[in-house]
């Protein structure tokens, strides 16, 4: 039939930025934005810019997926031994090592230049700083290393919402840290979900994750204690440091008390995927949802409402 052919060369390309494009592991990205998108309006107090808000999400898209292409290079070699990540594009063959470096590069720039130009030094710096410490601190010294990867790692994750502060007033007041911890907290629960559920995978390559040195039992023991911290922080961005109001504790509240009992049922199952699994999924829906709650709480017409 006429048109329904494509020829190779426009075949090949696509698979070309297909492959590049996974480099950059996208289904992480749209996480960090909303963290990122949640600052800005709190710093703002919803009265955000959305030119500004474009070009930050834009320069934190570029800086996220540059940490996760340089991640793919070192990762290589246990991607490779890992049935999971065998196909992504460096050990598939499909992207060579050095090809991935200098796109990783080019993103980098970008995402600095672009930020330095446009918004303020201070977020460029940020950005940049989550790529080193992603890469430096988490994937070459950390993961490997010790089974506190995710807990000091998580930092990295953390500082989207401070590039979206920092985008926005030019500074870093407590409220932008607050946020920061809290999502800094939240990654343990988060990760060591995941870290359940292909534990079988990291234990193959020899990555130190909580559940392959310790166990599961005593990793949904920390998952329970994290679960409780991340709740219970998740209340100071209304007192003492009256950032947010009523709305955003009522989706702190229902939120959280979901959150703790998805880590008790996980306390009480620490062998069942399922339920480490159901904590993964909750983990994120939380996360997107608090962001959410900070969204609505901060407009101009809702955020008279306070608590104390």
């Amino acid at each position: 039939m006429i048109g329904s052919s494509i020829s190779p060369r426009n075949e090949n390309f696509r698979q070309v930025i297909q492959s590049y494009y996974q480099l950059t592991k996208p289904r992480i990205i749209p996480l960090l934005l909303i963290t990122t998108a949640a600052s800005m309006f709190m710093a703002s107090e919803g009265n955000i810019d959305p030119i500004l808000l474009i070009i930050t999400l834009l320069g934190g898209t570029l800086a996220a997926a540059s940490a996760q292409t340089f991640n793919c290079v070192y990762d290589q070699d246990i991607d490779y031994d890992m049935k999971r990540t065998r196909k992504r594009p460096i050990p598939s063959g499909k992207v060579q090592s050095n090809h991935a470096i200098i796109f990783g590069i080019i993103l980098g720039v970008l995402s600095f230049s672009l930020l330095a130009i446009w918004v303020n030094l201070l977020s460029a710096l940020l950005a940049i700083s989550g790529i080193i410490f992603y890469m430096l601190i988490y994937t070459h010294w950390l993961k490997r290393h010790t089974t506190q990867n995710i807990v000091i790692g998580g930092a990295a994750g953390a500082i989207p919402p401070l590039v979206g502060w920092a985008a926005v007033t030019g500074d870093l007041s407590w409220s932008a840290w607050a946020i920061f911890m809290l999502i800094f907290l939240w990654t343990p629960p988060h990760f060591w979900a995941l870290a359940l559920m292909i534990s079988d995978d990291y234990a193959e390559v020899g990555v130190p994750m909580l559940p392959v040195v310790e166990g599961a039992s005593y990793t949904v023991k920390q998952i329970w204690v994290y679960t409780l911290i991340t709740v219970a922080f998740s209340f100071i961005l209304i007192y003492p440091l009256h950032s947010l109001g009523l709305v955003y504790f009522g989706f702190a509240t229902i939120l959280g008390i979901t959150f703790i009992v998805k880590a008790w049922q996980l306390l009480q199952q620490p062998e069942d995927k399922e339920t480490a699994k159901s904590m993964f999924k909750y983990s994120i829906l939380y996360m997107m949802l608090l962001c959410t709650g900070i969204v609505i709480d901060t407009l101009p017409n809702i955020n008279q409402y306070t608590i104390f």
